[in-house]
């Protein structure tokens, strides 16, 4: 019976451990003075010549997916990045998400582009998994497409945390 108990009690320390883990929120401060909140970003896609990390943004009062894609075109003509991103979701709904801002960081080593999750939206982001992307790359190509394979759930469980964290 001790054993049992034990056992229990281990259990439940680990899925709340893990659960804690999920959540965990980082920040930035911004060059205007603004605070960002964010998640590391999960791998949505991955091959041998591109792949995909993908992760939620906000400023608490704004929501944006961040993609990280790679390769990447250099920043005279990733800037050129305007275009909306089209995501499906489990729901069968397809959605667009505004360009809002693409950025170079860590020495231009990596590239991010922003985009705003429209407040109206939120509900079925925090309810379903992504399964496609559909991006304008310009430069590279006309549009990629990633049906993702990884990580389905990050956007969802993402949003979520943010979500919970607010109603504190």
């Amino acid at each position: 019976m001790n054993k049992i108990t034990i056992l229990i009690l281990f259990l439940c320390f680990f899925l709340k451990y893990n659960v804690s883990a999920q959540c965990e929120i980082k920040n930035r401060i911004l060059a205007d003075g603004s605070m960002m909140y964010f998640f590391e970003p999960a791998v949505f896609y991955s091959t041998k010549s591109k792949s995909l990390k993908i992760n939620i943004v906000t400023d608490k009062e704004h929501y944006f997916v961040a993609l990280q894609p790679t390769p990447f075109p250099d920043k005279k003509v990733g800037k050129k990045i305007k275009e909306d991103l089209i995501i499906h979701l489990a729901d069968n709904n397809t959605y667009k998400l505004a360009h809002y801002d693409t950025q170079y960081r860590r020495n231009d080593s990596i590239m991010q582009v922003l985009y705003l999750i429209d407040d109206k939206d939120l509900n079925a982001f925090s309810n379903y998994e992504a399964l496609t992307a559909e991006i304008n790359m310009e430069g590279t190509e006309f549009v990629r497409s990633y049906n993702f394979k990884l990580h389905k759930n990050a956007i969802k469980e993402q949003l979520i945390c943010f979500l919970k964290k607010e109603e504190k």
